[in-house]
């Protein structure tokens, strides 16, 4: 007996066509230019995954940085005088701080000292 695949080739071209729902044009209504979109949009989204930690961290420390600057030190020194006096806090709760309630945040770089 004959085996058509008209139903599972369909069944896979409207999963991969759904899944180009916010793209426009060709990307949109072609099959081949679609399936190129998804493959290229989920190899960024895996790369970015990754990238993002990477980002967040970037910021926190410009955020640090700035704040450090209006206390009168630079964020190295405050880093290392953070390890010297052993104040375990991390870079997202430094950010934080520094951003939401700058006095506490003169309070740990006077610690830090």
């Amino acid at each position: 007996m004959r085996v058509k695949r008209g139903v599972t080739a369909r069944r896979r071209h409207k999963k991969i066509l759904q899944a180009t729902k916010g793209m426009s044009r060709i990307r949109r209504a072609s099959f081949r230019k679609a399936n190129e979109a998804v493959l290229k949009a989920l190899s960024y989204q895996y790369r970015d995954r990754r990238n993002k930690k990477r980002d967040m961290r970037s910021l926190w420390i410009t955020r640090i940085n700035a704040a450090c600057k209006q206390n009168g030190t630079s964020y190295s020194k405050f880093i290392a005088g953070l390890s010297k006096n052993q104040i375990k806090l991390n870079r997202k709760v430094l950010a934080e701080l520094a951003v939401s309630q700058p006095k506490a945040f003169e309070a740990i770089v006077k610690a830090a000292e």
